[in-house]
């Protein structure tokens, strides 16, 4: 007689390997969220021990993610290369391996003993490892979003679940990483902090390779398929009208705007004389947003076409850049509302809507990639939108140069912040780019 356990529906250990799939990209997405942690210590370190202006502070913020560009290299290895049998979990454990290593031998270094080179080429290794694990990880989610949406009826009511859910873990680790970061700024050293983010790291690598690969059951792609024939399929998915507008359109929607990332922090913590202990909380409150987002797609907005989702989210961005512009004019302080309000409750906000059309559009994505690249597509995305952040913000040091920002000299950011807001709305031009051909779901379900 067959037991509850070994049904003829199998149902227990497909669950089995559901959660066991759920809990390895939790901790995955987690960490990534996690990351601000060390990177609010970086930015306090090279602006008061290094003294680097707001230009350079941009430029080595842009620089150090070129690694996310070759995200399509690292795709289309993992698809086509197998270590041991396995071609995610191992590139997982990679990643956090080059990321443990590489903030724990700053964290070891006397700071006589770093510079901005050191530190550039540090932060370089650690997010290569940080790109190799996200691709892994988008990887993992594509193929078991695929898989469960040809067994159910709403491809994008599964494919958007698990979406959201490690959308959710991402924020609850950003959270997390924010507010700790905000306390331990003022009490540790940056090496302290960076120590206990590689040691969180290692930790990772260690359950990473103690998870069997064939234990998630992931969909099974031919051992034999080589580097080329994975970047033919991808050459062939690149092709197709409706992918290749899309993400053309997605990448330019970000590059096309001329962010003042370095500038805003400065003008926050050097003219406003804002604690870091606020920017703490204003990142805490922003990745709390963030989570709240990834609830309410999940439950409310999945019925809505990815265009008008992503339409909406652009128009809502050059609206809160144009606050920015009250803001930095003083228009709110002059109302009554302290700079530190403004900065937790409005400055957070704008910072994560600049992430927030991922999501619809990784959904998006994830329905229109072809079988057996899901891997190589989803990093190809993802260093679309890589690449585009740096040229933004190398464009945003040109406007800052343009309007005359200086470390001493702030009084063109609103003109800068202005442009921004204009530049922001470009893109809703040619929003017919982006493929709204999809089925959606009817209903919450």
């Amino acid at each position: 007689m067959m037991s509850a356990k070994e049904d003829g529906s199998g149902r227990r250990p497909v669950k089995g390997k559901a959660n066991r799939i759920r809990s390895l990209l939790g901790i995955g997405y987690w960490v990534q969220g996690f990351r601000c942690f060390p990177w609010m210590a970086v930015n306090f370190f090279l602006k008061d021990s290094v003294k680097v202006d707001p230009s350079t502070l941009q430029i080595l913020q842009n620089s150090v993610n070129l690694p996310m560009v070759g995200k399509p290299l690292y795709g289309v290895v993992s698809d086509a290369v197998y270590v041991s049998g396995q071609h995610r979990v191992p590139y997982i454990a990679i990643g956090a391996f080059l990321q443990a290593v590489s903030w724990l031998a700053i964290a070891i270094l006397s700071e006589s003993n770093i510079s901005i080179f050191t530190m550039s080429i540090y932060l370089l290794l650690s997010n290569l490892g940080a790109s190799i694990a996200e691709v892994a990880n988008d990887a993992i989610v594509a193929e078991t979003g695929k898989t469960q949406s040809s067994s159910k009826k709403s491809p994008s009511a599964s494919s958007g679940e698990l979406q959201s859910f490690v959308w959710m873990a991402s924020s609850v680790g950003g959270v997390l990483g924010n507010l700790l970061g905000g306390i331990a700024i003022d009490r540790f050293t940056p090496r302290s902090m960076f120590l206990f983010f590689g040691l969180l790291l290692a930790l990772q690598f260690f359950i990473t390779i103690s998870v069997p690969e064939r234990s998630l059951n992931l969909p099974k792609s031919p051992s034999n398929v080589g580097i080329r024939k994975q970047l033919s399929e991808l050459s062939a998915a690149l092709r197709k009208p409706e992918i290749a507008y899309s993400i053309a359109w997605f990448a330019a929607s970000y590059a096309i705007i001329p962010v003042l990332t370095g500038t805003m922090f400065f003008y926050q913590t050097q003219y406003l004389k804002i604690d870091a202990s606020v920017l703490g909380i204003s990142k805490v409150f922003g990745q709390a947003v963030m989570l709240l987002w990834g609830v309410v797609y999940n439950r409310r907005l999945k019925s809505i076409q990815p265009r008008k989702l992503i339409e909406a989210i652009q128009v809502t961005m050059a609206v809160f850049m144009i606050s920015d512009v009250l803001f930095a004019k003083g228009i709110y302080r002059q109302m009554g509302v302290p700079d530190s309000v403004y900065v937790v409750a409005f400055s957070s906000v704008l910072e994560v809507l600049f992430f927030f059309k991922i999501l619809p559009f990784s959904v998006l994505i994830a329905q229109l990639c072809p079988p057996g690249c899901e891997g190589s597509l989803m990093a190809f995305v993802m260093s679309a939108v890589a690449l585009a952040f740096i040229l933004s913000g190398y464009l945003g040091v040109a406007l800052a140069s343009f309007v005359g920002i200086t470390g001493n000299n702030l009084s063109g950011l609103p003109l800068g912040l202005l442009i921004q807001a204009g530049c922001t709305l470009l893109p809703l031009f040619w929003s017919s780019w982006i493929h709204d051909d999809v089925k959606v779901k009817t209903r919450t379900e």
